[in-house]
């Protein structure tokens, strides 16, 4: 059974960093893991990789030791469990507003005692191979890591009530549907609300996840980090435009 190395460097007190990825591309797993980024985040919200695709990019991400995540569609327990029983270690879930939605997905994510998800007996859980049931169950429930979105003003709204959840390991805030939800009233107002909500839900006793990042933006990053937040997300599409940019600028300059 393997240890979600992501969770255990949060509880430790460290901020981890992941690439979001947002088609099939288990070498960009792999490169990311070799860059010693934390976590990947595949996006199955906004992109197109089938539970299939998924399932090979979770084993590039355990070949090359960095925490397979993925954001998943929507909240439905089938979903959540089609997603866990390809053998993530964490889901993100878009649009939880409320603390009864973050409590029914914490509970979809953890088997009894912690929760109701079905039992499935494959990779999740080493194909049942060398490890008793109870065991393995107990390992998953500890290791998972389960992650609502605060990207809606009602889930600020909500916050008190979403912080109470006791499976919900990180609270992820997402600027852009954040925005969106505030009516589009621009970067700096949304980045205020932001950094209200981050000290709050670290208060709270949870980790804090800050997403829809610049790449190019390092000291707004940095910022929220020193406002508490420790999961960050940025695009590896994102990550490779810059570095495709900064090449052809300085190989012209440099002629």
């Amino acid at each position: 059974m393997r240890t979600n190395t992501t969770k255990a460097k949060l509880n430790d007190g460290g901020v981890v960093f992941g690439a979001i990825i947002t088609r099939y591309a288990p070498d960009m797993v792999e490169i990311f893991g070799a860059l010693g980024y934390d976590f990947v985040m595949i996006d199955c919200e906004h992109g197109p990789a089938d539970l299939d695709q998924v399932e090979h990019m979770v084993r590039a991400g355990e070949s090359f030791g960095i925490t397979p995540i993925a954001r998943i569609p929507d909240h439905s327990e089938s979903t959540i469990l089609r997603y866990l029983d390809r053998g993530l270690q964490g889901i993100i879930v878009p649009h939880v507003n409320t603390g009864e939605q973050a409590a029914a997905i914490a509970r979809a994510a953890r088997y009894h005692p912690d929760g109701y998800r079905g039992m499935g007996g494959g990779r999740a859980q080493d194909y049942g191979i060398g490890v008793a049931r109870d065991e393995a169950t107990s390992w998953v429930n500890s290791q998972v890591l389960v992650i609502p979105m605060v990207e809606d003003v009602e889930a600020v709204a909500n916050l008190d009530d979403i912080l109470q959840v006791s499976g919900a390991d990180v609270l992820h805030v997402a600027a852009s549907d954040l925005g969106q939800s505030m009516g589009n009233p621009g970067v700096a107002e949304v980045r205020r609300v932001m950094s209200e909500v981050i000290p709050r839900v670290r208060a709270g006793g949870k980790h804090v996840g800050v997403g829809g990042n610049n790449p190019a933006d390092t000291d707004g990053v940095a910022e929220f980090v020193r406002q508490g937040a420790n999961f960050v997300t940025v695009s590896g599409w994102g990550l490779l435009r810059i570095a495709g940019e900064n090449f052809l600028r300085d190989v012209k300059a440099a002629l």
